[in-house]
């Protein structure tokens, strides 16, 4: 099997830029060496220390410890003397020194006892400051605050407690609120080195693990403990990575290997079993785009939230597949999503396993999407999915509840409710790619949709022919495993183009036929016309284009037979080109399909005996001519699908012209 040459530089490109982008996020050797979780088990081997490993207190004990230090911890102060002869000598003169002693002497008193700022004052009326320490001399002595008062409580008790009224006029003329300050200061720079010492005599080392040691055992339980020694193993290692960039050279081959080996499988898969996605570009474009950007919110997710990854709904990704390919297609593409996002998660087996059940539960649950409430079916079906698939981790690798981790069935309930966002995103992946989901072909085959309903108001004959059609390829279409919805919804507007020259087609004419006043070709140019005119009608109307192509590959490029066979009776020598359809000849099963059963539908219209036997002479006749004609060569229907289709057709338009019993005559009146 030879690949074409530029689909498939086209497709390798799409490839190695996805691959590019995932590895380039992915955790490099430089910033990440363990994925880990406190209260996880120990994925990975018995870790032994390469070197001496100092241990650490946890964070929980070094939390415990800094909470007790703040509590209980003493800050330094200064005493300045000198303030309150800075204050006494600020005291107006006036003109009794007595006044002015006597206060002077109520200030020293007060200041004796120790005057601090406001905000300190309240922390010792609050309880929070019974002591603080004093720095004299470089001597640090501590001494109680119950003494201790603020200015503006100096203030106050002068003027309520000076009952001299010469003092008292004295002392309100004095401006003390403006000259009363602290004689006892926070030493903010000593305090907070004497609390920083403290803080690392809490944070000390506390022993060592020797070189050679094991650090964790494969399946233990990550303590707080364990955790703190990994973080300190893992910043050591950091320190060292100047000396490793050949080994990290190695690990990021490695990483670029594993995610171009799954996307090289996708790639080969979509070659031999799903053809008809390779050979979309814009297909391949969407399934690795999509890949690529649920693979970046799960590496976002998990960055800035421990275990992010698990709230990322990743079976988003089979819904959309199964919604614009099919159910095999989905799993796989699910599954390769699925391998690349594990290499970020903390416990691969675990993001693997419970992936792998809640995608293949959603794909089964949806099949084919419709309507809306199958999506929320499905998230709630998801739901059940992770909340077992979990149980039944935590069983097998606990054997108990005991670490049911609530936290985590949280974040996979978030996970399968953000699931029926699919709906959502499939009108935006519709409108970039082109594609077009079953909802839409469901909408599109509703008969009030404007377009069929101005069918069936002034082409009621070829209405009743397009939905003839459609039952009969429908019905076939089940047989051979196309496409249902698109050819129901496509057989509906084959016919559309009718509706410039409604009287021009036999199943609308009422006994006069136009043609009969019309030259052969002329005629045949009309009945030609409605292809051309099907098609401006559909780009008005906005119709996507797989609706399109069954208005332009209905009659391939076959005759206008009767007209031609007409003109040749009195022009033997007559070009057909004139009386041939413009094509294409049909390029897939479902057009295939559709050319067959419209044929049938027309032809079985003008049968006056409907028996079975001449029921299938006629569908043997018409379909075994347009394969000899050549019409169906570029379509991908196979040897196998032609006999299932005529049965189809057979046994739909016999039980349509089912004999009929005789209802006798009513009996004649007495």
């Amino acid at each position: 099997m030879k690949f074409p040459r530029n689909k498939l530089f086209q497709r390798i490109a799409i490839a190695l830029a996805a691959t590019i982008i995932i590895v380039y996020v992915y955790p490099h050797p430089e910033n990440k060496r363990f994925n880990y979780e406190e209260g996880r088990p120990w994925n990975y081997a018995q870790l032994f220390a390469p070197f001496d490993i100092p241990v650490y207190p946890d964070s929980a004990t070094v939390q415990r410890a800094r909470d007790t230090l703040d509590a209980r911890f003493i800050p330094i102060f200064e005493l300045n003397q000198l303030v309150i002869d800075t204050i006494v000598r600020a005291l107006p003169d006036a003109g009794s020194h007595r006044l002015k002693t006597a206060l002077a002497s109520e200030l020293r008193k007060i200041y004796s006892g120790g005057v601090v700022d406001s905000e300190t004052r309240e922390m010792i009326e609050a309880g929070r400051l019974p002591k603080i320490r004093i720095l004299e001399k470089n001597i640090i002595n501590e001494m109680p605050t119950r003494s201790f008062t603020s200015p503006r409580e100096i203030y106050l008790y002068l003027d309520s407690t000076i009952s001299d009224p010469a003092l008292h006029e004295y002392f309100s003329k004095a401006g003390l609120h403006e000259i009363l300050e602290p004689n006892y200061t926070l030493n903010r720079e000593k305090s907070e080195q004497l609390y920083d010492n403290e803080y690392e005599l809490i944070t000390a080392r506390r022993g060592v693990i020797l070189s050679g040691a094991t650090i964790i055992n494969k399946g233990d339980i990550i303590t707080p403990q364990d955790f703190t020694n990994l973080r300190t193993y893992e910043a050591m290692l950091d320190e060292m990575h100047t000396n490793d960039k050949a080994d990290d050279v190695v690990m990021l081959l490695g990483q670029f290997g594993y995610v171009a080996l799954i996307l090289a499988a996708l790639m080969l898969y979509f070659y031999f079993y799903a053809p008809e996605i390779y050979e979309k570009r814009n297909a391949v474009l969407f399934i690795y785009a999509m890949i690529t950007v649920f693979f970046l919110l799960a590496a976002g997710s998990n960055r800035f939230i421990s275990s992010g990854i698990y709230i990322v709904p990743m079976t988003i990704i089979p819904v959309l597949m199964l919604v614009f390919f099919e159910g095999r297609t989905a799993f796989f593409v699910a599954m390769s999503a699925t391998l690349i996002c594990a290499g970020i998660s903390s416990f691969a087996l675990e993001f693997i396993f419970l992936q792998y059940c809640a995608s293949a539960v959603a794909i089964y649950s949806l099949r084919e999407l419709s309507r809306r409430a199958q999506l929320l079916r499905t998230s709630l079906v998801v739901a059940v999915t992770y909340i077992v698939a979990y149980a039944s981790l935590e069983l097998m690798m606990n054997g108990t509840f005991d670490d049911f981790n609530l936290r985590m069935v949280v974040f996979l309930l978030i996970n399968a409710a953000l699931t029926s966002m699919a709906y959502i995103l499939m009108s935006a992946v519709e409108r970039m790619f082109g594609f077009v989901s079953v909802v839409t072909l469901v909408e599109l085959a509703d008969i009030n949709n404007p377009l069929l309903l101005r069918l069936s108001n002034e082409c009621p004959g070829t209405f009743q022919h397009s939905i003839a059609v459609s039952n009969l390829a429908s019905d076939a279409a089940q047989r051979i495993g196309a496409n249902v919805q698109l050819i129901r919804a496509g057989a509906l507007y084959h016919d559309i183009g009718k509706l410039k020259n409604p009287a021009f087609f036999t199943e609308n004419q009422h006994g006069v036929n136009p043609h009969d006043a019309l030259p052969p070709e002329r005629s045949a140019s009309i009945v030609i016309d409605h292809v051309a005119d099907g098609l401006r009608l559909a780009d008005k109307a906005g119709l996507p284009e797989v609706i399109r192509n069954f208005i332009s590959e209905h009659h391939g490029a076959g005759m206008a037979k009767y007209f031609y066979y007409t003109y040749c009776a009195k022009n033997p020598d007559a070009d057909p080109t004139p009386f041939r359809y413009p094509g294409p000849n049909p390029q897939s099963r479902e057009t295939s399909l559709m050319m067959m059963a419209d044929c049938v539908e027309a032809a079985s219209r003008s049968l006056t005996d409907h028996s079975q036997a001449a029921i299938t002479d006629l569908v043997n006749k018409i379909i075994d001519g347009q394969i000899a004609d050549g019409l169906h060569n570029q379509s991908t229907l196979t040897f196998r699908d032609i006999p299932r289709i005529k049965e189809a057709f057979i046994k739909r338009l016999s039980t349509i012209y089912h004999s009929r019993v005789a209802y006798p005559s009513a009996p004649a009146a007495q």
